[in-house]
C-alpha cells in the first residue's frame, strides 16, 4: 500500500497552494482525495503527480479547459498534439501582438526624444489610435 499524506504535504510537494488543491478538486481536475478517520484529505504519489502535470501545464499556459482536455488523453492515451499546436498558434499570436507593441511604442519614444522639450507626443498617440504606425 502506497503512504498517504496531507493537503499541506501536497501543497509544500508540489509548491502549489491548499486553495488551490481544493479549487481543482471543486472543477474536477484533481480526483477527490481518500478521506482519514477525522475527514481529513489524504493523498497518494498520483495525487501529487496529477497536481504536478497541471501547475507546469499552467506554468507553460496552458488554460484550465485545455488541462482537462490533456489528462483526458493522457487516460485514453491519445497523441495531445493538437492542443500542443493550437496553444502554440495562440502564443505566437501574442508574441506577435507584443512585438508590434514594442515597435509601436519604441517610435513614440523616439520621436518624443527627437522633438523639442513640450512636444513629445506620446499622450497624442495613446489618445488616438489613427496616430499608431501599424496593428497591435
Amino acid at each position: 500500500m502506497s503512504t498517504l499524506f496531507s493537503i499541506g504535504t501536497l501543497s509544500k510537494a508540489a509548491n502549489c497552494k491548499v486553495e488551490t488543491i481544493r479549487y481543482y478538486e471543486k472543477i474536477g481536475l484533481m480526483p477527490e482525495p481518500a478521506r482519514s478517520e477525522g475527514g481529513q484529505r489524504r493523498y497518494h504519489r498520483k495525487h501529487r503527480e496529477r497536481l504536478q502535470f497541471i501547475r507546469h501545464s499552467r506554468e507553460l499556459g496552458f488554460t484550465l479547459d485545455d488541462i482537462r482536455e490533456l489528462l483526458a488523453m493522457s487516460e485514453q492515451h491519445s497523441h495531445a498534439d493538437t492542443i500542443a499546436r493550437r496553444h502554440r498558434a495562440a502564443v505566437q499570436a501574442r508574441i506577435n501582438s507584443l512585438t508590434a507593441l514594442r515597435n509601436e511604442l519604441d517610435r513614440m519614444i523616439e520621436e518624443c526624444e527627437q522633438g523639442h522639450e513640450g512636444e513629445c507626443r506620446v499622450i497624442e498617440v495613446l489618445s488616438d489610435h489613427r496616430e499608431c504606425s501599424g496593428r497591435h
